[in-house]
């Protein structure tokens, strides 16, 4: 597979994103960039101090001003390029890939990047662009202003709470950021090690909140809170220890901001229909945006929404401008202070029959051409084109995308009663090629 997905650059340090092809990834941007500022950050992987320097000495080549704000996790990274206002900047980070994945998140301007301009690199990569320059580099720790800034943004609190960095790029910054609130911190896997000894940094999977709920339990804590490799998604578990989906993350952060006066509230299109249901009855309005996270900041910032929340842990929040996983931990916690309960309150959110994720092969078919097949044989129902395929019914949904990362077809479906869901994915599966259609229905709970 290609390196070049729709939102990032990303891929196996060493191998698919070998030194040489970061170099050339580097001097693309620099060229792109030439003689401008740009910022640029990195997590705590094994890989990354070396990707940096590359990354470095090859924007200094082309001629750019490079500020080098060192060891981050990823809102910091758009806390610096908030306040110096860069032509662009390159955070290296995998996110919540394994340990032996690394890559770039770029930045060009002050919009999302998009498919469009992570292909053009990866063009002017084939091409091998490249201009030759002057450029210099300034060190600018941003850790004190980033830490004033977004405690500002929050209120003093009493809470016990567990922080679970996943051994990752807050391990030093959350739990800090939260003692200076006033927080009791309790602190799980916060020493950094790009190794990832204790679980893999993805907090949107159950079984990656196991320890952390344990944890809860046997110290009495409001709650948990997990981090990504870079910190820029969260997951949580109650105080029972019981990991909660953010479906019922995005209802409550949609409560608490609606709470404060109406607005948009911005869902991406796996969720569950709870989520605009829930927004809606809070007095919002509800727009679905694509899956994944620059199509998500997009509708963001175009919509000038209140917030924004993706079923993966990213949170965008209107008084940062970006999302920032610690500070979608601080408002539940403010949210949780206020109501007294996190399990109480998560079951006030309705929930129906939602299926997870199912990933299958994509079998060797032309991924692009197997959706419009599966559109075209679903034309007569309500079908939703945002992201894939989604057949929707006032009672029910079934959805499949292509993957932009991988091989590989995702499906999910969701229903009032399980009747109803045996329908609804009935239908989408007929549409499907017999072999992708029996791939399926070996994975259906």
């Amino acid at each position: 597979m290609s390196i070049y997905h729709a939102c990032d650059i990303r891929g196996i340090a060493g191998q698919d994103l070998s030194d040489l092809a970061a170099r050339q990834i580097a001097l693309a941007v620099g060229y792109k960039l030439k003689g401008e500022k740009v910022v640029v950050g990195g997590d705590v992987r094994l890989s990354t101090p070396r990707l940096i320097k590359i990354v470095i000495d090859a924007l200094v080549e082309s001629g750019c001003q490079v500020i080098d704000i060192g060891t981050v996790a990823t809102p910091m990274f758009y806390y610096a390029l908030k306040v110096i206002a860069p032509a662009g900047g390159i955070m290296v980070t995998a996110s919540h890939n394994p340990a032996a994945y690394n890559g770039f998140k770029l930045v060009f301007g002050t919009k999302p990047v998009t498919e469009a301009d992570v292909q053009e690199i990866a063009q002017m990569v084939e091409a091998g662009v490249r201009v030759c320059g002057h450029g210099l580099v300034e060190q600018m720790p941003v850790r004190e202003q980033y830490l004033e800034f977004t405690a500002a943004l929050a209120k003093r609190q009493n809470l016990k709470v567990v922080i679970d960095a996943g051994n990752g790029a807050t391990a030093k910054i959350a739990p800090e950021l939260f003692r200076k609130l006033g927080y009791d911190v309790i602190e799980l896997n916060c020493i950094p090690d790009g190794s990832f000894p204790n679980h893999p940094p993805n907090p949107a999977l159950a079984e990656n909140l196991t320890q952390l709920g344990e944890k809860v339990k046997s110290v009495g804590a409001n709650l948990g809170v997990a981090f990504d490799g870079d910190g820029d998604r969260a997951g949580f578990v109650d105080e029972q220890g019981r990991p909660v989906d953010n479906d019922d993350i995005i209802v409550l952060l949609a409560r608490y901001y609606l709470e404060q006066g109406p607005g948009t509230i911005i869902y991406d299109a796996k969720c569950s229909m709870v989520a605009p249901e829930e927004i809606i009855k809070a007095g919002g309005r509800a727009v679905m945006a694509r899956a994944g996270h620059t199509f998500s900041k997009a509708a963001f910032i175009e919509e000038k929404a209140l917030f924004a929340g993706e079923i993966s842990g990213h949170f965008f929040f209107r008084e940062l401008g970006y999302d920032d996983g610690m500070f979608a931990a601080l408002k539940i916690c403010e949210f949780v202070a206020e109501h007294h309960s996190l399990a109480e309150m998560v079951d006030t959110v309705p929930n129906y029959i939602l299926t997870q994720d199912i990933r299958v092969s994509d079998l060797g078919y032309d991924k692009m051409v197997v959706l419009a097949a599966v559109a075209k044989k679903l034309a007569h129902y309500k079908i939703n084109l945002i992201d894939g395929v989604r057949l929707e019914f006032d009672d029910g949904w079934a959805m499949i995308r292509a993957s932009v990362t991988e091989p590989l077809f995702t499906l999910r479906f969701e229903a009032k009663t399980p009747a109803r869901l045996k329908e609804i994915s009935a239908l989408l599966l007929n549409a499907l090629p017999v072999d992708v259609n029996e791939a399926v229905l070996k994975q259906m709970p």
